[in-house]
This record gives structure tokens, C-alpha cells and sequence, in this order.
């Protein structure tokens, strides 16, 4: 472990630093998978802490929604550490895919907030419904991650025929919609019908200013309504790996501009900033860990030195 990484050790070094210092376990034991090859054990080990009896996750997994109880959203996040360790099927999947079947939307789909969060503290821009809609943002990195896993679940069928619905259909959009929309199409099954929407929705993000392209010009760039000052989207978070489907949306100048941008975003402290709005204490301490290993990752699958 970096015991004192001074400011001119490496990214990584800094960033291990920052990790222990601040991380939540989980998070440890991933950076400790990811960069020191330890087992995966310990990683589903620090997950299932935040299991429930019905097969959700819950327990601020997600950091902006906070309390005990499963949400769809924790669920997906729960799904991304699975998938990451090759760890998301068999009797795992068939027990998300249950609890998925019990909190769908009459349309087989996920909301973005199931209201058995009522009475819990969540981010004010995610409202509370008794009744709430289905939700793309939700729904389509579920999806994507389990056809890429090749799970197969009768809660798929209508889930994926409403996300191939949301997609082809999105006109006007925001990021966050559209990163959900490339989770989506980077597992489904059709590869010729999702690189045709993924260029498509490629269109769209350049033609709606959706992607800052040139970071040095962010103060004279509006950001998507209802987001933070200076909450914008790079090239990176679309194509975190030179293998998604939109890395074709950039071209290498403008890819390279941005990861630049993300290397020179590392703190002195070894992390990664939040980009979005802070609205309590929590969502600070334990996202920044969490985007710090984002970051990493990306540099590390565009061949930035880490080390």
C-alpha cells in the first residue's frame, strides 16, 4: 500500500492512497481486484452487505438514494460489480431477476424509483410516485448486462422489448439517458440493430450538444437541464473502453482531448471529483471513490500510464 504517495508519485499511487483513506469496502476490495489481481471472493463478500431477503440491493449502495430498502438503481449498480468479477449469473441472476419481476411497471419495465422508498431521504431530482413511469435510465443497463451475460429470464422479454421501444424511439434526450441507452445496446443480443441505434443516438448527442468536445471551452457550454454548473459529459463517459460502441461518435483528436482533460482532473489529494450535485454529505465521501475508479479504468483501457 502507498503509505504517504507524495505529489510526485504516480496516478495510481496517489489514487491507492485516496482509496483506503476514504473508501467504502467495496470499493477497496474492487481497486484491490482491479490493479492488484486479489481474489474476487472478497468483492461479492463486501457486496452482499448490502443484499435484502428479496433479492434487491438496498442500503445506499447507490449512494444518492439512502435507507435500507431495494431499488432498481442499487440493483443495476449491484449488477455492474457482478458482471466486473464474471459473477452475474446462475442462481445470482434468477435471484435479481425475481425482485426485478416484483417491483416492474405494468409495461415489464423499471422505474426509476419504486415507492417503497417513501419516508427515505433520496436526491431531491429523483421524485417519489406511487405510480412512477418506466424508466430507460433504469431499465437499460439491466438489460444490457444481463444479455451480455447470457441470462435468460422470462422478466427479459417485455423489458427488452420496451428498451429496444425507448431507444429507437429517444428524440430528445440528456446524457444520462443515453449513457443507460449504450449500456443497453452494448449487451443486447441484435448486434447489426444496436450498432445502427447506436450511431443514430450518436447523431443525436452532436447534433443536441449533449458532449462537451472541447474541454477548455466547459464555462461557455450550457449544460442539460436540471443538471449541476459544470456537470457536462465528455467523450469518456460515453466510450469508457476504445471497444463501445460509441467510441465511433469521437474522432481520435477529440477522444484524446478529453481523456486528457480526465487525467488532469486527479486531485491532490489522489481522487476524481463529483461532477453532480452534492446534496448531502454521504453522496460525497462515498461517490468520489467511486468515480476515482471510473477514471482509472478509463485511462487504464486507453493505454494512459498509470504507474
Amino acid at each position: 500500500m502507498a503509505e504517504n504517495a507524495s505529489p510526485s508519485a504516480s496516478p495510481l499511487a496517489r489514487a491507492e492512497r485516496f482509496i483506503w483513506l476514504t473508501a467504502r469496502v467495496l470499493e477497496q476490495r474492487l481497486f484491490a481486484y482491479y490493479f492488484f489481481g486479489k481474489d474476487t471472493d472478497a468483492v461479492e463478500t463486501a457486496l452482499a452487505a448490502y443484499r435484502n431477503d428479496d433479492g434487491g440491493y438496498g442500503h445506499a449502495l447507490e449512494p444518492d438514494l439512502r435507507g435500507p430498502v431495494s431499488q432498481p438503481l442499487h440493483t443495476a449498480h449491484a449488477l455492474r460489480v457482478l458482471d466486473a468479477i464474471g459473477r452475474c449469473g446462475g442462481c445470482r441472476a434468477e435471484r435479481i431477476c425475481r425482485y426485478l419481476t416484483k417491483v416492474s411497471t405494468p409495461e415489464g419495465a423499471l422505474p426509476a424509483l419504486h415507492p417503497s422508498s417513501r419516508g427515505c431521504p433520496v436526491a431531491p431530482w429523483i421524485p417519489v410516485s406511487d405510480d412512477p413511469p418506466s424508466s430507460l435510465l433504469a431499465t437499460g443497463p439491466v438489460v444490457g448486462l444481463l444479455h451480455r451475460n447470457e441470462v435468460w429470464h422470462a422478466w427479459l422479454f417485455r423489458a427488452t422489448d420496451y428498451c429496444w421501444s425507448a431507444v429507437e424511439s429517444l428524440t430528445r434526450t440528456h446524457p444520462y439517458e443515453v449513457e443507460a441507452a449504450v449500456a443497453f445496446l452494448e449487451g443486447v443480443p441484435d448486434r447489426p440493430r444496436a450498432a445502427a441505434a447506436a450511431e443514430r443516438l450518436g447523431r443525436l448527442v452532436r447534433e443536441q450538444g449533449l458532449v462537451l468536445l472541447d474541454p477548455g471551452r466547459s464555462a461557455d457550454v450550457p449544460v442539460a437541464e436540471g443538471y449541476a454548473p459544470g456537470e457536462h459529459h465528455l467523450a469518456y463517459d460515453f466510450a469508457p473502453t476504445p471497444g463501445s460502441l460509441a467510441r465511433s461518435w469521437f474522432t481520435d483528436e477529440e477522444m484524446g482531448r478529453a481523456l486528457d482533460h480526465l487525467a488532469g482532473l486527479q486531485g491532490e489529494d489522489g481522487g476524481w471529483p463529483l461532477t453532480w450535485r452534492e446534496w448531502a454529505p454521504g453522496t460525497a465521501l462515498e461517490g468520489r471513490p467511486m468515480v476515482t475508479l471510473r477514471a482509472l479504468l478509463t485511462l487504464r483501457a486507453y493505454g494512459r500510464p498509470l504507474r
